[in-house]
């Protein structure tokens, strides 16, 4: 299965090697002498301009090279592969760690749908060093979330609890004041809008909010 790159971080690169007193022909010297990878000094630089995006194979050689972590060249790790990647960790490593077989750990990885037990969740989280937030999203969690909180604004909020807290790492004394000021934040502006007598402007600024509700909520909890 074809895998996209990770999104790397071309300033990051350069700034490392030129930080060990580099040249890009050193770089590619030791991705061919440790790594056996086939790179050339134009390679590198093209990396470094964000032309060209090095595989998951060479940003973790890369990594090795300028001695850093896979992490510190990896610009906004999102998925479950890129923060495993950022932590230098193997599907296997990974799955063991949480407590599931190596291919269906992949499996789930690949479909962006993770389906662990509560206990494989933390393990999963503290394995790849993961907030709330950050867990959410790997885990393929955004959508349904920003639904149930669409759905909790503009109804009533209370019977959204606890569907929330069984989608989300967070207790209910996080998630319920959240939700209720959601809640309140929706209608107050819903209501606002309509006070000022704006002809369909009142739909365009609820739309704006709903849109924008996983935001919401992440700032409602101080995350």
């Amino acid at each position: 299965m074809h895998h996209p790159s990770p999104p790397f971080d071309a300033s990051a690169a350069r700034r490392l090697r030129q930080g060990l007193g580099m040249a890009p022909g050193h770089v590619a010297y030791g991705l061919r002498a440790q790594y056996g990878l086939s790179v050339t000094p134009e390679t590198v630089a093209a990396w470094e301009r964000g032309t060209v995006v090095p595989d998951a194979r060479e940003l973790t050689a890369l990594a090795g090279v300028l001695w850093c972590g896979p992490a510190d060249l990896i610009a906004a790790a999102s998925s479950l592969r890129e923060h495993r990647l950022a932590r230098g960790l193997s599907a296997e490593e990974l799955a063991r760690r949480v407590g599931l077989g190596a291919s269906a750990y992949q499996r789930m990885e690949d479909e962006g749908s993770w389906r662990g037990t509560e206990r494989q969740t933390a393990a999963l989280a503290e394995a790849l060093g993961l907030g709330p937030r950050a867990l959410v999203t790997a885990t393929g969690g955004d959508e349904r979330l920003a639904e149930l909180l669409r759905d909790a604004a503009t109804t009533r909020w209370q019977a959204y609890v606890k569907p929330a807290v069984r989608l989300l790492p967070l207790p209910r004394r996080v998630v319920e004041p959240a939700l209720a000021h959601l809640h309140a934040e929706y209608h107050a502006r819903m209501a606002a809008t309509s006070s000022w007598g704006a002809s369909g402007g009142d739909g365009d600024e609820g739309r704006a909010y709903l849109d924008a509700v996983n935001d919401h909520f992440w700032a409602a909890v101080g995350l």
